[in-house]
Formats: structure tokens, C-alpha cells, sequence
């Protein structure tokens, strides 16, 4: 069961990296406190790419826990998916001529929204949340190395499999081909798997909706029915479980997702995914309205900031607090605070 995360304003640990937005560079941990409360009521514009799987709803909710802490306001809006960048684009600046005073942008592209954001970033601030985006305009950020993300799962691979031992095959489902968390988190887990003895035979893109996952988890089962793991996106984990059982296939293939959602942890809980990594989504979420309010009042900020990232698996589960990774099964989307 998921512990509710109440308003928290205790001490977080976070990484940063010494040049702000540049996962390349030095990263450290440091002990972040939280501000304090507004002096007035801010209202936020956020944008998410979509809220098909529980992984935004974690962050919406983060958003929500520290919008009530500070005492401010948001509205979100939400494009429908990876491949909307034109209704993301409109929906930005529809919403930000409205008189916020402040755009948070989880992205449907690295750099589709550059125009746009320039514009936006002359008048009010625009913080980056959760997908990596392009610089340009952008006054602070939340967020992890997706290339870290991906990197993690592909060494929980290789360690299992190292070079030298008996070869596996993965089929490989990073998701929509074009996002830019989706090329990190791809470079990563390539980069993971060196010097194992794991080889990709067959990858699959697709947006991170059930449905479309479902069926490329079907496509792939029959024309690959020998292989060893399948690996990917939440939502293909989510849908492979029932897929793999109606085929019995439930103890021959095993299941890793590359993020965390409370359908993967309860897959791991039950057995069914072997393992995924967190990013502490909720936990982002809260950062992100930090950063807006610290900037909106001329108080000192960290610019870019992000949970570390934790491997979860079948083995550890018991032992990690995913309060931080997970909203309350009660949570339903906001999208107007308050």
C-alpha cells in the first residue's frame, strides 16, 4: 500500500549537475530545503505531454502536494500524447496568454517547442519538468539523466548476464520514436548492455498508450516467440503481463520496464515484472513547483535539480519508501488548483 505523501517540506536529497541542464557534467547530492510558503497567490500554467499512465499522474500529484504547501495556483493541460507537438504548441500559448506567471513544460519534443518557448520566456518563466528539452529559454529544470535511466536497466541486465555466459535475447520497446526522453533513455540502455552477453533482436516504437503497446507486445510474441526478455516502457510492461499469461508464456519470457508506475510495483510485488527504475515522479513534481515560486519571489534556486535514481526489483521491493515514487491509489488527475 502507498503511503499518502502529505505536504512535506523536510530536507530532500537531490542530484545536481555543475552545469545546469548538462547531464554530461559533474553530478553531486546535496541537501535541499524546500521554501517556504508564497506571499501570494502565483498562478502556474503546466503542460504535460499526456496523462494516458499513471507515471504523470505521480508527477500531477507531487504538484498538487506543494501548490497547497506554498499557496498557489495552476492550471494543466495535457496534449494527448508524444505525437500532438502542434496541439502542445497551441496549448502553451493559448494558456500563457491567459496571464500566469509562470509556464511549467513537460515536453513532447527536445526542441518542437523552441519557437514557441522563446517567445513565452520574454514575458514570464518557463521551467523544464521530467522530459529533457532544449535549453533555450528555459530558467530552471526537474528532472534525471533519462540516458541514466536507461543506462541503470541496461546494467541490471548485463549483471545478470555477463559477457562470456550463455546469450539472452531482449525484445526492446523504448516507445515513441522522436521524443527526446525516449533517444536518452535508448542511448543509455544500449550503453548498459556493453560487454554482456544480452543481444536486442528486435525493437519496437510506439506511443505509450496500453492499446498500441498491447499489440506490438503481440507482434513481437509472434514473430519472436523464443525470446528471453522483453524490455521497455511502462505501459508495454503493464499490457505484456496479461499478454504473456493468455499465451503461457508467463515463465518462459521476463518483463523489465524502464520507469516506475503503481502497475509496475504492483507487477513486481506479484511477481510478474522483474524490476524497473524510479525516478521518484511525485517527487519531481514537487520540485518543479519549488523552483517556480523561489523564481517568482527572487528567492535563491538550484536550476537544475532531480531525484537519484533507484533500481526496484523483486528482491528489494520491501525495502523501498516509493511515497516519493507514487501517488495514493485515491488520487484523481487535477487539473485546476485550487
Amino acid at each position: 500500500m502507498v503511503t499518502p505523501n502529505l505536504a512535506r517540506a523536510e530536507t530532500w536529497q537531490l542530484e545536481t549537475w555543475s552545469r545546469p541542464f548538462d547531464y554530461s557534467s559533474d553530478s553531486r547530492i546535496i541537501e535541499y530545503q524546500p521554501t517556504t510558503k508564497a506571499s501570494r497567490v502565483w498562478h502556474l500554467c503546466i503542460a504535460y505531454p499526456h496523462l494516458k499512465d499513471a507515471y504523470w499522474l505521480n508527477v500531477n500529484y507531487g504538484m498538487v502536494q506543494e501548490a497547497r504547501r506554498l499557496g498557489i495556483a495552476f492550471t494543466l493541460i495535457e496534449a494527448g500524447g508524444y505525437p500532438n507537438l502542434e496541439r502542445q504548441r497551441q496549448q502553451i500559448e493559448q494558456c500563457t496568454a491567459e496571464g500566469v506567471d509562470a509556464l511549467i513544460v513537460g515536453t513532447v519534443s527536445f526542441r518542437g517547442l523552441n519557437q514557441s518557448i522563446a517567445r513565452i520566456a520574454e514575458k514570464i518563466p518557463v521551467l523544464a519538468t521530467v522530459n529533457d528539452i532544449d535549453d533555450s529559454g528555459i530558467t530552471a529544470k526537474s528532472g534525471v539523466s533519462w540516458t541514466t535511466m536507461g543506462r541503470v536497466t541496461g546494467e541490471y541486465l548485463a549483471e545478470k548476464h555477463r559477457a562470456g555466459s550463455e546469450p539472452v535475447t531482449v525484445a526492446w520497446f523504448p516507445g515513441p520514436q522522436g521524443a527526446g526522453w525516449v533517444d536518452f533513455i535508448e542511448t543509455g540502455f544500449k550503453l548498459g548492455l556493453k560487454n554482456s552477453a544480452v543481444e536486442v533482436v528486435v525493437t519496437k516504437w510506439g506511443d505509450t498508450g496500453k492499446e498500441i503497446q498491447r499489440t506490438l507486445v503481440q507482434e513481437v510474441l509472434e514473430s519472436h516467440p523464443q525470446v528471453d526478455y522483453i524490455v521497455g516502457n511502462a505501459l508495454m510492461a503493464e499490457a505484456a503481463i496479461a499478454t504473456l499469461r493468455n499465451r503461457n508464456l508467463q515463465n518462459q519470457i521476463k518483463v523489465i520496464s524502464t520507469y516506475f508506475t503503481p502497475a509496475v510495483y504492483r507487477g513486481i510485488r506479484r511477481g510478474r515484472i522483474l524490476a524497473a527504475p524510479t525516478d521518484a515522479p511525485v517527487m519531481q513534481g514537487r520540485i518543479s513547483i519549488d523552483q517556480a515560486v523561489r523564481i517568482l519571489e527572487g528567492r535563491d534556486i538550484v536550476k537544475h535539480a532531480g531525484p537519484k535514481i533507484h533500481m526496484i526489483d523483486q528482491d528489494n521491493w520491501q525495502e523501498f519508501d516509493i511515497s516519493d515514487s507514487l501517488a495514493p491509489p485515491s488520487f484523481l488527475a487535477t487539473f485546476v488548483w485550487p
